[in-house]
């Protein structure tokens, strides 16, 4: 029978709110009421009333989770609130250090209660809903710049495109949540499965899955992975109307969202230590791969009170699980020349899997390292992925060491260029000096393409080693010289990619000055430097013209970092390579980033916000200070101009008092802002 447009109408909403019920009993209780099969009609019935009416088909409907077109690169997305990594923790010890810190920085001697759970082994994600509708998701990134994968996100079934609005509760009118994006263990078994079957290489772990999959330009692969995700934060809880954490997951599963329910509210460390051993001893029964416990305060107010450093909030703590160990044997050790001119010997081992992983190379850091574990070649010695990432050798098990086994020792001359290394003074690694090292310049422009860098396409290790080798490139301003006929010799490398790479390189000139200066590899200047760096100054050139006292006097600078900053800008070399990449030669053009108005008593002034206003939300207070010239930062310092005291004051009010700060209240802030 056809369906009228009215009549068609209501079937397809009744459709789609049967069909995305039957998906909460199934992904969120496992309590399925209907068959597969019957699961399936639904589904068609609803495709095709679409299909007839495509004028009723909706972004939300379940239908649209199958993928869209693929993109040609994904967009940066700058996150309002920063998504920090978490301190990590290794022991008992940790835990009440943790515990001792955060009473210590609320002044308060009784017990904390804290949430703990499961720390899933995923990709971290913030999804973002207006009026109740998934608009956009973003992946963690750098912490405060991540990629837009909206669309990937969508052929996820569990994760709702339109909120429930249950009990009469209704989501805010804006609400961002952060979760973990995984693959089950199953799930990953099957994957692999059907890529060995396809003749194509086995994915090395469920994160790197999940990884790859979240990240395909196009979004119709992702919809065929059985990618799934556990929601645990929201940007701004205090939207929420709730108190706790355990209240905020609770929350989120009244309107849709997954939260893991394998969490506990431990009211004391010995709590904590109960159930991260329970964890632990059924970790590997979990159906996802889980490397530690997450513990948080449980009070929200606590937490904002408690505040953030530049890279972790000081309300968490990752406890991590001690790493499994495997046996295996050294068959040589290779010395690696890095970026920097540092040489790192790397033990080359037989392959074991370890945590799930093949490992076959481990650092062992310096000489220094390697005589205090008495290593030699050929040697049987334990290994384990240090916090289930990073493969390092444990100790040597000397009662099986054999007749051939050889002391290492460092050259005294670099592997990749025959310069003699040194030894700084304060430092235990050897150096090349030599800066047309060409293992230096290799790992300089690998360094120079990264992602967080120019963000060069195809311009991964294989490539540069050919450059190199070549005599085609000695830095990175000759990147921008290659010609297509240049690259036509190379082995490996087909038209299309040799096309593909000129073409990157090309898009890489309209750049940010927080990349450039990232990609320069200045030593201690990592991606979130280079991002203070091109707050602060216009231009490279601006930079290049600072004081060692203008770097020094910049929040979350200190003088090592600073003098290394001066150096690198005054070496000759390094300015003439700057030269050329800013010049007609290669073209680069960084921009600014983008300038809040700098006007009012608030230009360049530094501020710090605590407890509660009454006419603002604290993200709101920050926008305004940032139109108007200002920055807030997460502690109070020498160099922090004002504090901001509001409703309950935590204990930087206390430090600004210690320091001499200015203190102003709510209505001498307002004032200061209408300024």
């Amino acid at each position: 029978m056809t369906l009228g447009p009215a009549e068609a109408k209501q079937r397809i909403e009744a459709l789609r709110n049967e069909i995305e019920r039957h998906n909460r009993l199934y992904y969120e209780q496992d309590a399925p009421e209907i068959s597969d099969a019957e699961y399936d009609r639904l589904f068609k019935e609803l495709k095709d009333l679409e299909a007839a009416h495509p004028e009723l088909v909706t972004p939300d409907s379940p239908t649209q989770r199958v993928g869209g077109a693929p993109v040609e690169k994904f967009r940066p997305v700058t996150h309002a609130v920063p998504m920090l990594s978490l301190d990590n923790g290794f022991n008992d010890d940790d835990v009440v250090d943790f515990d001792r810190r955060v009473r210590r920085f609320l002044n308060q001697d009784g017990p904390i209660v804290y949430l703990a759970e499961p720390k899933i082994d995923g990709v971290a994600v913030a999804l973002v809903y207006e009026a109740g509708r998934l608009v956009s998701a973003a992946t963690r990134g750098n912490g405060y710049v991540g990629e837009e994968v909206t669309a990937n996100i969508r052929t996820l079934l569990h994760v709702p495109l339109k909120l429930n609005d249950r009990r009469g509760v209704r989501a805010p009118e804006r609400l961002e949540v952060r979760g973990e994006v995984y693959l089950p263990l199953a799930d990953f078994a099957r994957l692999n499965e059907r890529q060995e079957e396809r003749g194509l290489a086995p994915f090395a772990n469920p994160r790197n899955a999940a990884a790859g999959s979240l990240r395909q330009l196009d979004p119709r692969v992702t919809a065929t992975r059985p990618l799934t995700m556990f929601c645990y934060a929201v940007a701004r809880p205090e939207a929420l109307g709730v108190v706790t954490q355990f209240d905020l997951l609770a929350r989120l599963r009244l309107w849709g969202l997954r939260a893991n329910p394998d969490v506990a509210v431990c009211p004391t460390v010995e709590d904590i230590l109960k159930f991260y051993r329970d964890l632990e001893g059924r970790r590997h029964e979990l159906p996802y791969e889980v490397d530690g416990l997450v513990i948080k305060v449980n009070d929200l107010v606590l937490q904002d009170r408690l505040s953030a450093t530049t890279r972790s909030p000081r309300w968490a703590l990752a406890l991590k699980f001690a790493p499994e160990v495997e046996k295996t044997r050294v068959l040589d050790i290779q010395v690696q020349v890095g970026r920097t001119g540092v040489l790192t010997p790397v033990a080359i081992m037989e392959p074991v899997r370890v945590g799930g992983v093949t490992v076959s190379r481990a650092t062992l850091h310096n000489q220094d390292e390697v005589e205090r574990k008495d290593l030699h070649i050929h040697d049987a010695v334990h290994i384990q992925r240090a916090g289930d990432v990073i493969p390092e050798v444990v100790d040597v098990i000397k009662e099986e060491r054999p007749a051939n086994a050889k002391p290492f020792k460092m050259p005294t001359t670099c592997p990749a260029c025959g310069s003699p290394v040194v030894r700084l003074p304060e430092e235990v690694a050897l150096r090349c000096v030599n800066a047309a090292c060409p293992a230096q310049i290799k790992e300089h422009l690998v360094h120079f393409g990264s992602k967080n860098a120019l963000d060069i396409d195809g311009l991964g290790p294989k490539i540069v080693d050919l450059l190199v080798d070549r005599g085609l490139v000695k830095d990175p301003a000759d990147l921008y010289k290659l010609t297509l006929s240049d690259l036509a010799d190379l082995p490996r490398l087909a038209e299309k990619s040799a096309g593909n790479l000129l073409a990157a390189l090309e898009n890489s000139k309209q750049t940010t000055l927080e990349r450039f200066i990232y990609g320069l590899g200045i030593r201690h200047v990592g991606d979130h430097l280079a991002r203070v760096l091109a707050d602060r100054f216009d231009s490279v050139e601006a930079l290049m013209a600072a004081p060692l006292e203008e770097l020094t006097d910049i929040h979350e600078i200190g003088p090592k970092v600073a003098q290394s900053i001066v150096t690198f800008l005054a070496n000759e070399r390094n300015q003439g390579l700057i030269g050329r990449l800013l010049g007609p030669e290669a073209g680069i053009a960084p921009a600014p980033p983008e300038r809040p108005q700098q006007a009012g008593a608030l230009a360049g002034r530094t501020l710090v916000l605590t407890g509660g206003l009454a006419s603002m939300t604290r993200e709101e207070a920050t926008s305004r200070v940032q139109r108007a010239g200002g920055r807030v930062s997460g502690s109070v310092s020498r160099k922090t101009d004002y504090v901001v005291a509001g409703e309950n004051p935590g204990s930087k009010l206390r430090q600004a008092q210690t320091l001499g700060v200015t203190i102003l209240n709510e209505d001498e802030f307002l004032r200061l802002l209408e300024e």
